[in-house]
């Protein structure tokens, strides 16, 4: 073991030598968790609306200040006629087309409930998806605020409803979903680049040789390169998890042991595909492009981006 203990302090002082590779390890994943959190967000703003108001009431005015005082909806264009706004649509000047029906204000007074229409361009599904739930949620703030009733008009029956609530993270904050699962593919992308290319370096600049005419046994030389990067994996999450935490006030509800607990059965698996791929790689280039194919495939497939029931249950 005493010799295990000499191969992780000589990969202590190759790394603190290595100025690229200390940015790598210590400036990257705070730069990245910032950038990344900040850009990877599906929250649309500035939809491009469509107004078609055959009412003129002030009321039906009031509905479509709310739209535009929503932060999510411009009104891009006020008209009279349906057809012109389809038009609109059709040339992708406009997102969703909000059409007013004629006496709105008077089924409001009388009847205390109206219907409007809202169609939507699902040419961009997400878009469109997200633009129809911001209009019920406005349609169901101005509901609230005395407006009365206001329905979409749809062909589905509407004598269910259903309602939710979230436990965790009850304001939606998508920075809150987001940072931890950038956290945990940031972690694993640097800890692989790492070790792929560490080996295949030594073996560029002739070092290896001189590990092998040393009495070292295999699993001492494994763990010497291993056990750095995965001590280093965990300074990379504890930096990682203070950022969120500062900068995005991210809840920390669970417990941060089972997170290192976790790290630190998952960390070997990363750094033993980075020594997998660093076995059978010549060069530098050859060990990152390889280690890039493999972690696109991870990120993918993780479930960050998509979610895991819309993939094949295999």
């Amino acid at each position: 073991m005493r010799t295990v203990l000499f191969l992780v302090q000589k990969e202590f002082l190759q790394v603190f030598r290595n100025r690229v590779m200390l940015v790598l390890l210590l400036v990257m994943p705070v730069f990245q968790t910032l950038l990344l959190s900040f850009a990877a967000n599906y929250e649309i703003k500035n939809l491009a609306l469509a107004v078609v108001d055959h009412d003129l009431s002030p009321m039906s005015r009031r509905l479509v200040s709310s739209f535009s005082a929503s932060g999510y909806f411009q009104v891009k264009q006020t008209s009279f006629a349906a057809r012109a706004a389809d038009q609109a649509m059709a040339t992708d000047q406009v997102d969703l087309i909000l059409e007013i029906p004629r006496n709105f204000e008077r089924d409001l007074v009388r009847e205390n409930r109206a219907a409007v229409s809202l169609t939507a361009n699902a040419i961009n599904a997400t878009k469109a998806g997200l633009g129809m739930g911001y209009a019920q949620s406005i349609l169901a703030a101005a509901s609230s605020d005395g407006l009365g009733q206001v329905h979409l008009s749809t062909n589905q029956p509407n004598n269910l409803s259903t309602t939710h609530s979230n436990w965790y993270n009850p304001r939606l904050d998508y920075k809150t979903f987001m940072v931890p699962g950038i956290l945990g593919v940031i972690v694993s992308l640097i800890i692989c680049f790492l070790t792929a290319l560490n080996i295949v370096r030594e073996r560029e600049v002739g070092t290896i040789e001189q590990l092998n005419v040393t009495p070292i046994r295999k699993w001492q030389f494994i763990l010497g390169k291993l056990l750095p990067f995965w001590l280093l994996s965990l300074v990379m999450m504890t930096i990682g998890l203070t950022v969120g935490k500062l900068v995005f006030d991210i809840p920390m509800l669970g417990s941060l042991w089972l997170v290192f607990g976790y790290t630190v059965v998952f960390t070997p698996c990363m750094l033993g595909l980075g020594f997998l791929i660093s076995n059978f790689s010549e060069s530098q280039q050859q060990a990152m492009f390889t280690a890039w194919f493999f972690m696109v495939i991870f990120i993918l497939m993780s479930g960050l981006f998509t979610p895991l029931d819309s993939m094949p249950r295999w």
